[in-house]
């Protein structure tokens, strides 16, 4: 089973991705963005595309990797990714599902003001790449091609990562950490995912 959390710059993918795999016993977290860093390491400059995305081999790349690991890996992986264009959507997810693979596919949104506030606060400025991707992602995402939205303005990390959980018919286990523990892990989780 895969569990796709897409979702605008700032939305909280990757806060919400780390915590369901701390809480889903035998999970692995997919990083389809490591395939765009190999991309842009060993092409020529020359034929590079602003986003690695619009390469067609990054999509041939992470639905191989995905149709591999799901074929051959007995637990659930977790791909925090935004992917905004419904053709690239349909490249890999529509892809994996037709070939045979449980996707669950969940998009989480918010205001703009919320999203620049929560990428200011991991340190990216108004003119960053991420801030500029804002109102396209907010457009793209609100189709229904990338439904199931979860409007996440006013919702806690727990309420996202349960009602996740609840869709997807996956028993998380109790999380015991302290108050300070959990926001420890996550701040570390943060800074672990800056970009530079």
């Amino acid at each position: 089973m895969i569990l796709w959390i897409n979702g605008a710059f700032g939305s909280g993918k990757t806060t919400i991705s780390f915590e369901l795999h701390r809480r889903i016993p035998n999970s692995f977290v997919y990083d389809p963005e490591n395939a765009g860093y190999f991309i842009r390491k060993n092409a020529p400059k020359q034929i590079l595309k602003e986003d690695f995305q619009d390469h067609v081999i990054w999509r041939e790349i992470n639905y191989s990797l995905l149709k591999t690991i799901s074929n051959e890996f007995p637990g659930i992986i977790i791909v925090p990714m935004t992917i905004v264009n419904p053709q690239y959507f349909d490249e890999i997810i529509v892809k994996l599902r037709t070939n045979g693979i449980e996707v669950y596919h969940y998009t989480l949104l918010a205001s703009r003001e919320t999203l620049l506030k929560r990428l200011r606060n991991r340190g990216d400025k108004k003119n960053s790449w991420p801030a500029k991707q804002i109102d396209r992602c907010i457009s793209n995402l609100s189709q229904d091609v990338f439904k199931k939205h979860i409007y996440t303005d006013n919702l806690k990390v727990d309420e996202i990562i349960n009602q996740i959980a609840k869709e997807s018919n996956i028993d998380l286990h109790p999380d015991n950490r302290s108050f300070i523990k959990k926001n420890m892990d996550q701040l570390i989780t943060k800074i672990k995912h800056i970009r530079f």
